[in-house]
């Protein structure tokens, strides 16, 4: 007998299809790697009733079966062999649940461990510019620097936790392949973008702690208060360049959304070659939420931005430097209205200004088509509204008809009783006016149901012709039956004009027996 093979039974492999179905991986474009897996286990359950000593080839690694071996043995990709068990890719799609389940459960820390060093920095900002002459503040500030340098401190580790997670995971997926075989240059690269973006924060934290503990007296510790003008500098473009670890609201948003959830969603986008990127998660929203998005969006980016010029200002002591205008001067840029009254003065609030510009142009562009999709009727608003525009023209169209026959013969009385020739021209002018009325209210007719006969719906064509198909059919089929019908008829003819003239036959030579 045969040793048992890895793929298990058909229900095993369709508890593989589920769990792959459930799963998520938003990196590596393995969406239904599993899936296909349990499908390949599946047909190579099948191919494994025959004698062979090495039959067959699993997803990512070669199975070798002799006939009377009990064990199977896998030969990785890394060179190694392992004997596998009739459960082991059961445990291994358990594994990768867990582990999807684990990179959900970092990347949601790690986007809290994001906002929170970004709470602490504007915590910082403002309290720096509150207390510029007061030596109470010191050790809260001294906290708030050591919370946002631990806060990074957790972020990057919570990252490099997160990759680790997703390399178990590609491994997984490829059959227990070498783990170096994940480290693809994109990736290093990813991973490496992704720290130096994390790893950014105000760098006047770690000077402003040893400036504490080192002077013997008390200093006030914020770097705008000091006269190091690169130092403020290089705090103020780590400040502004904090908001880039919100690029993590993306991945949050792509691994907890039930496009991804859905076993559904995720069997029939591997069957048809589909990524589940974040860009098909937006479009999802926006097809469904579409005001609801648009709205928390441009509201985020409004404070946001109204905050990032208030910081690039501040130093410069215009009124660009304050909350309010910095509100004001956003929102007339993202609309793009410009008024001039106010505008900015440093080279990092003209930045700010020049990139809320060109999301308030995307973000316009966006709205529109928002708009027009809700102003839009839908099929069946149309066809009423349409229904009724017809029913009216028809109407009009009735009432121009009955003018031009009234002034016609109106016109024509005037003729037969010689009237005054003022209102023989008044009949003929009114008769102009009725045809005119009348040829109009046509040609919008006309217009009219060509505008609706554009607007047949696929559906209902598809029905008509269906109906179409369907009465061709059933007339070749009658067709058919009446031509096999005649040609029995004609074929018991045939028979009888046999028997008759064999009868006839008979007759006659029983009659005259010279008859031959």
């Amino acid at each position: 007998m045969p040793s048992p093979t890895v793929g298990g039974s058909s229900r095993e492999s369709g508890q593989a299809e589920d769990g792959a179905a459930e799963g998520d991986h938003s990196e590596g474009g393995t969406a239904g790697g599993a899936f296909m897996c349990a499908l390949e286990m599946e047909m190579t359950n099948r191919n494994l009733h025959g004698d062979s000593k090495v039959d067959c080839v699993n997803c990512d690694g070669l199975i070798g079966r002799k006939s009377g071996d009990s064990a199977e043995v896998s030969l990785t990709l890394s060179g190694k062999r392992t004997a596998l068990m009739e459960g082991d890719d059961l445990h291994r799609l358990r594994d990768r649940k867990l582990l999807l389940e684990d990179k959900k459960r970092l990347c949601a820390m790690s986007l809290g461990a994001a906002l929170l060093g970004i709470l602490l920095m504007i915590v910082h900002a403002e309290i720096c510019r509150y207390c510029k002459n007061q030596d109470r503040p010191d050790t809260i500030i001294i906290i708030i620097n050591a919370s946002i340098i631990l806060s990074t401190g957790c972020l990057l580790a919570l990252i490099i936790a997160f990759h680790c997670k997703d390399i178990r995971l590609f491994v997984i997926d490829h059959n227990q392949v070498d783990w170096h075989i994940a480290m693809t240059s994109h990736r290093i690269l990813v991973i490496t973008l992704e720290l130096l973006v994390c790893v950014i924060h105000p760098v006047g934290s770690y000077s402003e702690i040893v400036h504490y503990f080192n002077s013997s007296s008390q200093a006030l510790l914020c770097v705008s208060n000091r006269s190091g003008g690169v130092l403020m500098d290089i705090d103020l473009l780590s400040s502004v360049l904090m908001f880039l670890r919100l690029y993590l609201v993306h991945r949050a948003i792509l691994l907890r959304s039930k496009v991804l959830l859905s076993a559904s969603y995720r069997s029939i986008g591997s069957l048809n070659n589909i990524n589940f990127t974040f860009r098909f998660v937006l479009k999802v929203l926006m097809n469904e939420y579409p005001a609801r998005t648009l709205l928390v969006f441009i509201l985020f980016f409004w404070v946001t931005a109204s905050w990032m010029l208030t910081l690039c200002e501040r130093g410069t002591g215009t009124a660009t430097g304050d909350m309010d205008t910095a509100l004001w001067l956003i929102a007339i840029t993202f609309l793009t209205v410009g008024y001039g009254d106010v505008a900015p003065n440093t080279s990092c609030g003209k930045a700010v200004c020049l990139f809320t510009g060109v999301m308030g142009v995307a973000c316009t562009a966006m709205l529109v088509a928002v708009v027009n999709k809700t102003l839009a009727l839908n099929k069946g608003e149309k066809h009423v509204h349409f229904f009724m525009l017809d029913i009216q023209i028809s109407k009009r169209i009735r009432h121009a008809a009955a003018n031009v026959l009234r002034e016609c013969w109106l016109l024509h009385r005037t003729n037969l009783t010689k009237g005054n020739r003022g209102e023989h021209r008044r009949h003929q002018r009114g008769l102009l006016e009725a045809i005119r009325v009348f040829r109009h209210l046509r040609l919008k007719q006309r217009k009219l149901r060509d505008y609706v006969s554009e607007m047949v719906d696929l559906p209902k064509m598809q029905m008509i012709m269906c109906d179409l198909s369907a009465n061709w059919n059933n007339s070749y089929r009658e067709l058919e039956q009446r031509i096999l019908s005649m040609e029995q008829k004609l074929d018991e003819l045939s028979r009888c004009f046999q028997q008759t003239s064999e009868l006839l036959f008979h007759v006659l030579r029983h009659r005259n027996p010279e008859i031959r």
